[in-house]
């Protein structure tokens, strides 16, 4: 029996899986280098302004380069320690070091912060070099890197070159931004991997939303990865393998085929409509990240769009888009529907979903998650909200659409949205502008604890509600769904989780009110005879998810589902909870 050549360099790297689906293809490398560092004079008084945006960018390095030590420390113990070593080097030069300090006296001399850092590297560099001694000498490198993560930073760096990748190509990163997957066309990334990330991130909701396959959180998966080696990435099971074997390629290749299969079947349903087993028709919405998604949830056989996220529109540049800009691309999301209803959600940038053209708003949060965020950010720019708000009206005029409010907290938010979007319709009025009639419908993200506790006072002043399951976990469990170091606790099936949702939905039935779950929960099919038994009537998820959501449904019996949800909502452990839904799940 020959022995497989490539079997002694294969290696399988455990993550998490989150956006199923296996990809196969060359790596291509993030690489960390920045190129083109602007050099100019800064004014005298802007010197302190340049310092403390150079303190923010050592705190982002520091904040990194903890959260890549405790990932290393998941690694064999050799390599844990090896690294390990490696970060706590580079941590310590960002932390009150030579560099630190020389670049802060190059910016006192006026020279901006990117230019500084590079000039520091380059004299230490030099200096290093003259150093007789190979292992103190081959140390630059680590500065270099140092000055590159400092710098990447401070110029807040785009990986641009996703767009000239060649067919096929497999992503491997330090980590991922929202921003940056948004840059990714499936038609040429097949899928992608990174050290960081949480499985309820918003990069990994973006992942499942193009369909493409995704693991994060992978252990040293940079170390001695080079662009064109040939990876699996497995957004199933969680890993990835690098260099596999002949055997191992097969394997994967047939699962591929098994999973193409599966959804040529799934294509079947598209015209059916989903209703339960009893006759209880639900509503199946798409969830939208980018425009180009629109022919997916129109293939899906999606009733309409349940959330448009609108932070596309500011990612990835340095200006703001205008009222005009706004409206074009939303006029072409609402025709592309064709009649189907669109709900677009006003800006819910903040957290994990930054954009560069908004950095003046923002400063440097201690919490980005509970910080100047969403609504709030909307609220104190009102620039900003009337903006999009008046975009929102004009595309209104091309099909239905409802306007959609993140992370409120209370009934005077929506009020005075509510005021805005009348001042801004006779304004749009004045200029003979045609605008939605009636005015859109207006609602309200419940996504917060204290929304869903107050949901019965919110009712009373919108118009319908979404239930963000996402966003409502990770504030009642207290847990950033974006880390991978916290991700295990991440629970939508806790007790206090599913009250809250319980208590929104019901009070929206006793208000009349349409009420949608658009959490990721609402594209699982494990879920859906819990949602369904509690009332919800509406779900969105990603376009894809669509046809195995409704093949649940078609086969469920409605009446059964509500009684098993009233058993469950009197439990009062995560487990049991599990377990009663998923017995359910497999009985039929």
């Amino acid at each position: 029996m020959k022995t497989d050549p490539l079997a002694a360099t294969q290696r399988s790297l455990p993550g998490l899986g989150v956006s199923a689906g296996i990809a196969i293809g060359p790596a291509h490398v993030v690489e960390t280098g920045v190129v083109q560092v602007p050099e100019y004079c800064l004014p005298e008084d802007q010197v302190d302004t340049e310092k403390q945006r150079f303190a923010e960018a050592l705190t982002k390095a520091r904040r990194q380069l903890r959260k890549l030590k405790a990932k290393s420390e998941t690694l064999p113990e050799a390599a844990a320690e090896e690294i390990g070593f490696l970060l706590e080097a580079h941590l310590s030069m960002v932390t009150n070091s030579r560099l630190t300090r020389g670049v802060e006296r190059r910016i006192e001399d006026r020279l901006n912060a990117e230019a500084a850092v590079q000039a520091e590297i380059a004299e230490i560099a030099h200096s290093f070099a003259s150093i007789d001694d190979a292992y103190l000498a081959a140390r630059i490198a680590d500065v270099r890197e140092v000055g590159s993560r400092l710098i990447r930073n401070l110029l807040q760096h785009d990986y641009q070159a996703f767009s000239v990748l060649p067919p096929g190509s497999v992503i491997i990163a330090e980590d991922l931004t929202p921003a940056d997957t948004a840059l990714l066309d499936p038609r040429v990334v097949a899928g992608f991997a990174a050290v960081l990330g949480g499985a309820e991130g918003h990069t990994a909701i973006m992942a499942r939303s193009l369909g493409l396959p995704a693991v994060v959180g992978v252990a040293g998966l940079m170390a001695g990865l080079r662009s064109g080696d040939t990876v699996i990435i497995d957004g199933i099971g969680g890993r990835v393998i690098v260099n596999p074997s002949a055997e191992t390629l097969a394997l994967y290749r047939q699962r591929q085929d098994e999973r193409a299969r599966e959804r040529e079947q799934l294509k079947g349903l598209r015209k059916l409509p989903a209703v339960t087993l009893d006759g209880t028709p639900v509503v199946l919405n798409a969830n939208v990240e980018l425009p180009r998604e629109v022919e997916a949830v129109v293939s899906a056989g999606a009733a309409g769009i349940g959330l448009l996220r609108t932070e596309f529109l500011f990612m990835n540049r340095s200006d703001l888009p205008d009222e005009d800009e706004q409206y074009r691309v939303l006029c072409e999301v609402v025709s592309g529907m064709n009649g189907r209803p669109v709900t677009a959600r006003t800006l819910d940038v903040g957290g994990d979903k930054l954009a560069v053209a908004l950095d003046g708003y923002f400063g440097e949060p201690a919490n980005p998650a509970l910080g100047l965020r969403a609504i709030r950010l909307g609220l104190r720019e009102p620039r900003l909200l009337e903006t999009q708000l008046a975009a929102m009206l004009r595309a209104g005029a091309h099909g239905p659409l409802r306007i959609l409010l993140p992370l409120i907290c209370s009934v005077s938010e929506v009020v005075r949205v509510r005021e805005m979007l009348v001042t801004v319709a006779r304004r749009l009025k004045r200029r003979g502008v045609k605008i939605a009639d009636p005015l859109p419908p207006l609602g309200v993200m419940i996504e917060v604890p204290g929304a869903a506790l107050a949901a019965d006072a919110l009712a009373a002043v919108a118009d319908f509600f979404a239930i963000g399951t996402n966003d409502l976990t990770q504030y009642t469990l207290a847990i950033d769904r974006g880390d991978d170091q916290v991700a295990s606790l991440y629970e939508p099936l806790h007790p206090a989780v599913l009250r809250l949702i319980q208590f929104a939905t019901e009070a929206a039935l006793r208000a009349r009110l349409p009420v949608s779950v658009c959490g990721e929960i609402a594209g699982d099919p494990r879920y859906t005879a819990l949602l369904l038994g509690l009332g919800v009537r509406e779900l969105s998820m990603v376009p894809g998810a669509v046809p195995l959501v409704k093949r649940r449904i078609r086969c469920l019996d409605l009446n059964a589902a509500t009684r098993r949800a009233h058993v469950i909502m009197d439990q009062s452990d995560s487990a049991r909870i599990a377990a009663l839904l998923d017995g359910f799940n497999e009985g039929g």
